[in-house]
């Protein structure tokens, strides 16, 4: 027993050293990380990396990097619970990219040889094939396109096979508390890639209960077994299941995305073929030459029983053209097409191509099987051919690479006792398969665009941000200049640039409200980039775009602490920007006249929703007197054209409702007061009534002097709790430049706590009568609830485990008797 243990590690270390290998291989050939990491990955492991070592201003449940002060658990749960994540954090701050890196080969790894396990479960078969078998799923074309820069979705690779084992625990009956501690950990590393990494897992659960003959009584048993480990497991993992499903429901909405376009049977097909991208968004399942001819094979090996021939090509039927159908694509992705990949759970297809071509390996594929594969394969390449998806690296693995493997099946078949053969075969075959992987790696990194950051700019960011950190009497913000959508996180700041699939509406409206602007439909905010934005949010410090070297230049500015005091009776003003911040700020430091046209094609006044401007000509001309000597800002927050006026021009690429653009500042006003701004568009486009606004320095200072007066004398944060100690007597509304997000409860002079009232999206707190104190703090909408379920699910479990091991105990001999029935 323990030799053939000792073998199976072997096998399935050796599947995992070639499957990471041969990924750290392509990308060190190609010289480029996986693309897309840069943007989300590296930055979110650069903040676990603070939270680690305790330099991050939150912690668990609350992110005061980002957004101006965001909920954090849910984001953790989707982006960081990958286990590889957490041992990064040994890496220097700095080698936030070979983290990722680190990440993602560790995850493929244990994929791989979880995979290379389950093929031996689910057929015997000679061990070193199964290790080629499983480098198909473990570097197939989902991985080496979209999961390398995506630890977070990588995750599902580890998912797939670990659930598959499970469901094979479940048909020999056997360890149900091991198999529901599996499904916790699965759902708890990536709630998206597990919910359809079940799915799939149950299908091939299905196919393996009726693909071979089975008692009812068994099949009734199994599937009771594997529906309520399923769902003990589920449970287990409640507090991500329910904070998540809470984040959501409070979530910004995903921008509209165009439907799936008709791609035709032949743009699907070579999908199937090594190398292939560009083109239409397409699922990534290659799986490699070898994958491709055995799966093909199956249908002809007579050497597979009928009914198992039968079920498995049904279930690859059904499934593929669930990936071609709307409809189920949607139901694949949890019922709404993502942004930005449309494909995103691709690998449980590849998985279960590799599992079915594996039945037909494990058979010994005749001179019939691999002729009918070969010619099936043949008939994909001629319906692909004329892809533009479709390179020359293709025919070159197709031609090389599948006469190798060809040869190599033969020998295999032909020559199976002849060990020397057989051994031969398996290297060639191996090396096809390695070098197939390796070069369908290179190509796909070399297709992608390079995202990536300089690591000196990053570590001159981030000591620019640390010299002006003053938290939590005032933020030192990266932006407005951006590395990445995440760069408060990269460089370890507190501004206002965040992107997650979880970022509240509440924070996304507020700082649109504000002039700060947003990308993906409000699922990636900026920061504010005026100085009455800059002071509303208590920013001393930020980074300017600035030249080369590094693209940014510090900039610093007085500002009022983070909690300030409005008077009472103050009324929230919302008719404009301009008008949104003075109510904030409690002053009026702007002159924002209705602006008129004053040549060029006619624009239409549409009330207080704003003006229709028309392309064509020199553009549209608006005129607006303000005071001479004050700062002129334009918001066109939708338009898209071209912004011009007092020397400054700019292009607007605003889209409703995906783009919005941030206010921008124009020059200052000439000694005549008039400010002249043309637009110019080839579209029809959309500004508001009032997108000029004339900033007064004296004003704004004069605003800032008195808020800094009468606000907090002292302010103190933590993890997620916020403090204030006001003048004595303060009365009011005590505003915390913070989003009045959901889970935020406050007090007054240690009072009962109690909801916030939100002022234009910023948490407000009444003071009544008088107070010298306020007091708030943050918890995660759903926690309470999942950890209630857990605990509830933990004592079930424990309890099956204690009576589990009693029972066995009473059908047990004694150990006496076992170790003389040993000797014997």
């Amino acid at each position: 027993m323990r030799t053939e243990w000792r073998r199976e590690l072997l096998v399935c270390g050796g599947a995992a050293g070639l499957a990471a290998g041969g990924f750290a291989l392509a990308a060190g050939l190609r010289g480029r990380w996986p693309a897309g990491a840069g943007a989300v990955a590296v930055p979110y492991h650069a903040h676990l990396w603070d939270l680690l070592h305790g330099q991050a201003a939150g912690d668990l449940l609350f992110n005061w990097n980002s957004g101006y002060g965001v909920p954090f658990l849910a984001d953790f749960f989707a982006y960081l619970m990958n286990p590889f994540s957490w041992p990064a954090a040994l890496l220097p701050r700095d080698q936030g990219q070979l983290a990722v890196f680190l990440v993602a080969l560790a995850t493929i790894g244990l994929g791989t040889a979880l995979m290379a396990h389950l093929l031996g479960r689910l057929h015997p078969g000679p061990r070193w094939l199964r290790v080629l078998a499983a480098l198909g799923y473990g570097l197939c074309a989902w991985v080496l396109d979209v999961g390398g820069a995506a630890p977070m979705w990588l995750w599902g690779l580890v998912s797939l096979p670990l659930l598959g084992l499970v469901g094979d625990w479940c048909l020999h009956e056997r360890r149900w508390v091991a198999g529901s501690l599996c499904v916790a950990l699965v759902w708890a590393g990536n709630l998206y890639t597990a919910a359809l990494a079940t799915l799939m897992a149950g299908l091939v659960f299905a196919v393996r209960l009726f693909a071979t003959p089975r008692a009812f009584r068994h099949r009734v048993r199994a599937t009771g077994r594997a529906i309520t480990l399923t769902t003990a497991g589920v449970l287990l993992a409640s507090p991500v299941l329910f904070v998540a499903v809470r984040a959501a429901r409070g979530a910004q909405p995903e921008s509209p995305v165009q439907p799936l376009g008709r791609s035709g049977l032949g743009g699907h097909l070579a999908e199937l073929l090594p190398t292939t991208t560009g083109g239409r968004p397409l699922p990534d399942i290659a799986i490699g030459v070898l994958g491709l001819l055995l799966v093909c094979g199956l249908p002809f090996n007579r050497r597979v029983r009928v009914r198992e021939r039968a079920v498995w090509c049904a279930a690859l039927v059904l499934i593929v053209l669930g990936f071609v159908w709307t409809p189920t694509v949607l139901v694949w992705h949890g019922l709404a097409i993502p942004a930005g990949g449309p494909y995103r759970v691709a690998f449980v297809l590849s998985g279960l191509l590799v599992l079915a071509g594996w039945v037909s390996l494990a058979h010994r594929p005749d001179l019939l099987t691999l002729l009918g594969g070969a010619a099936l394969v043949a008939l994909i390449v001629a319906l692909a051919a004329t892809r533009r998806s479709v390179h020359t690296s293709t025919w070159v693995l197709l031609a090389v690479g599948g006469a190798v493997v060809l040869a190599a099946l033969w020998v295999l078949e032909h020559r199976h006792t002849d060990r020397r053969a057989n051994a031969l075969a398996t290297w060639v075959l191996g090396g096809a398969v390695l070098g197939n992987a390796v070069w369908s790696g290179y190509a796909s990194l070399g297709a992608a665009p390079d995202d990536s950051v300089p690591p000196a700019a990053v570590r001159a960011g981030h000591a620019a941000v640390r010299a002006g950190a003053d938290w939590p009497d005032g933020r030192s913000d990266p932006g407005p200049h951006a590395f990445t959508p995440n760069d408060p996180l990269l460089l370890n700041g507190q501004g206002g640039g965040y992107f997650s699939g979880y970022l509240p509406t509440v924070v996304a409206q507020l700082l649109h409200d504000l002039g700060a602007g947003w990308t993906a439909g409000g699922r990636q905010t900026g920061s504010v980039t005026d100085p009455v934005g800059q002071a509303l949010f208590g920013i001393r410090a930020h980074l300017d775009d600035g030249p080369p070297a590094y693209g940014f230049t510090p900039g610093r500015a007085p500002a009022p602490p983070l909690v300030t005091v409005l008077p009472p009776g103050a009324r929230p003003e919302t008719s404009s920007v301009w008008a949104r911040q003075e109510s904030l700020l409690g002053s009026q430091v702007y002159d924002a006249p209705l602006p008129v046209p004053a040549g060029g094609p006619a624009p239409t006044l549409h009330g207080t929703s704003g003006w229709s401007v028309p392309p064509g000509g020199d553009g549209t001309v608006f005129t607006a007197a303000c005071t001479p000597g004050s700062t002129a800002y334009f918001h066109g927050v939708w338009y898209d054209g071209t912004v011009s006026g007092l020397g400054t021009s700019y292009r607007s690429d605003g889209e409703q409702p995906t783009t919005a653009v941030a206010v921008h500042r124009l020059g200052t006003v000439p000694a005549d007061g008039v400010v002249r701004v043309t637009l110019r568009s080839d579209v029809v486009s959309q500004v508001p009534a009032r997108p000029i606004g004339c900033l007064r320095a004296d004003a704004l200072a004069a605003a800032v002097s008195r808020l800094t007066a009468t606000g907090a004398t002292r302010v103190e944060a933590g993890g997620h709790t916020v403090s204030a100690t006001l003048p004595p007597g303060s009365t009011g509304t005590a505003l915390l430049s913070v989003p009045a997000t959901e889970g935020w409860t406050c007090a007054t002079d240690g009072g009962a706590p109690a909801v916030p009232t939100p002022v234009l999206g910023m948490i407000g707190v009444p003071l009544g009568a008088g107070a010298s104190r306020v007091s708030c703090a943050f918890r995660p909408p759903g926690l309470t609830e999942g950890l209630t379920v857990t605990s509830g699910t933990a004592a079930t479990l424990a309890l099956v485990a204690v009576f589990t091991r009693l029972a066995r105990r009473e059908h047990r001999p004694p150990r006496r008797e076992r170790r003389a029935a040993a000797r014997a």
